[in-house]
């Protein structure tokens, strides 16, 4: 353990100094694509159902909302908790596919994308826990990235392209586009994700509660999982700062409670973005956000925005897992 920390004391302390270049950036992307899925985010183990705005004070930074929003979401609960409940609409028996695998990083938002999909219309699926080093679990397909989803014995790939087909499958009869839906889709995969990665690792603290998971739940030995924990939280600490200064951030903070805020707005007094009931949408913000709803950045957007009552809602909507480890 000790050699780890010191891994990551080192690594901050040459990248920090280093100026940047073109080929550090070129690995930076690559090393974004390679740490962000498996370790954008950690799962705790406290309960899928507790409630965000019991969590502690939030900073000063934005005292005029934090206390209101706490508030609201604390009184709203029960109303809005019987609502959500009618919104589920299971698809017929007959259109659900067969046997559904699901190759994964517990923490990837992608992945939990498509988990948010198969919880809400209640598809059974295995869950297969992909090693992020060796990626021995998933040697057998020429797709080296997660999620990969095996439908009845087809490869699917691509988070937004899996639920599209899957969509597809469960609502055959349904060709309309919703310009709407699409609209905020996008959004997700082309800015959300972006906000979140320097929110995540804002600091060295951050960055290695962001590697608990790995720590604790990993496909490595006790050495390897400490040299992972430290070496990946100070990769991703100083590519953080490289993302913020390419998607042109000022404050992190600041920009994640906007992207919260932006959603909120966007639902316009709706329960959901579909209106009764999620969409398509709704799932795929949903699904991004709920790996880091137990970390500080987590914890700090729902004091300090009104995004907690829609997540709440969404819980309710998409109920307990379906999926099973196999």
């Amino acid at each position: 353990m000790r050699r780890a920390q010191s891994v990551f004391s080192t690594l901050l302390s040459r990248n920090l100094l280093t100026s940047s270049s073109a080929a550090t950036a070129a690995a930076a992307a690559a090393a974004e694509r390679t740490l962000l899925r498996p370790a954008l985010y950690s799962t705790a183990t406290t309960s899928p159902r507790s409630r965000w705005w019991s969590s502690p004070s939030p900073p000063a930074s934005f005292p005029s909302k934090s206390v209101p929003v706490g508030l609201a979401g604390a009184l709203s609960f029960s109303l809005t908790l019987v609502s959500a409940a009618d919104a589920k609409e299971p698809p017929s028996p007959e259109l659900l596919p067969k046997d559904v695998v699901l190759y994964q990083y517990e923490a990837c938002p992608f992945c939990n994308k498509v988990k948010a999909f198969l919880d809400y219309y209640d598809i059974p699926y295995k869950i297969v826990e992909v090693n992020p080093l060796s990626k021995k679990e998933i040697k057998w397909s020429d797709y080296k990235k997660v999620p990969i989803l095996v439908v009845d014995g087809e490869q699917l790939v691509d988070s937004s392209d899996i639920v599209n087909k899957l969509s597809h499958r469960l609502h055959p009869d349904n060709s309309v586009v919703d310009e709407e839906e699409a609209k905020w889709r996008s959004w997700v995969d082309e800015h959300l994700v972006h906000v979140l990665s320097p929110n995540i690792y804002r600091t060295t603290s951050e960055a290695l509660e962001s590697f608990d998971y790995i720590a604790k739940h990993g496909n490595f030995s006790t050495t390897e999982r400490f040299a992972a924990k430290y070496a990946g939280a100070a990769i991703m600490y100083i590519i953080s700062k490289k993302l913020k200064k390419k998607y042109n951030i000022t404050d992190e903070r600041a920009a994640l409670y906007e992207a919260a805020e932006t959603w909120t707005r966007a639902l316009n007094g709706r329960d959901f973005l579909g209106g009764s009931k999620p969409n398509l949408a709704d799932l795929a913000v949903f699904g991004v956000l709920r790996p880091i709803r137990y970390l500080k950045a987590g914890r700090d957007m729902v004091e300090n925005t009104h995004i907690g009552e829609w997540y709440q809602r969404m819980e309710t909507a998409v109920g307990e897992p379906a999926g099973i480890k196999a």
